[in-house]
């Protein structure tokens, strides 16, 4: 069993969910060195409908790569509406060795929450 790559989601009202490495657990692993971590902040296009939802509030990306490993994605996390739907399919990308450029490289469905995780600078 592999416990590092399970994905796992909180289902508080603003999801929040997780695969693979946390950063500062790949910086002991791997060596803050070899560690490289991609943010983005957005607002997904449901909020612009939802006039009860507070100006300012943001979801969260943070995707952590290894870059002694070929850049290989260690970690994926996310704050955001139905996150735990979208980390089960990144999850198994991250299981079975996604690099950063083959994420990159993929097409984002707009306008979706999804396309953000991916193509972070």
């Amino acid at each position: 069993m592999d416990y590092i790559n399970v994905p796992t989601t909180v289902f508080t009202p603003l999801e929040y969910a997780c695969t693979g490495y946390s950063e500062t657990d790949a910086q002991e692993k791997f060596g803050a060195d070899n560690i490289s971590v991609y943010h983005t902040k957005f607002q997904p296009l449901e909020w612009q409908y939802n006039k009860m939802r507070p100006d300012g509030q943001f979801c969260y990306v943070k995707v952590i790569v290894n870059k002694a490993d070929n850049m290989k994605v260690i970690g994926f996390h996310a704050l955001c509406p139905n996150a735990g739907e979208i980390m089960q399919g990144f999850a198994l990308t991250i299981k079975v060795g996604v690099t950063k450029e083959q994420w990159d490289s993929v097409v984002g469905i707009h306008p979706t929450i999804g396309e953000e995780c991916i193509g972070l600078l």
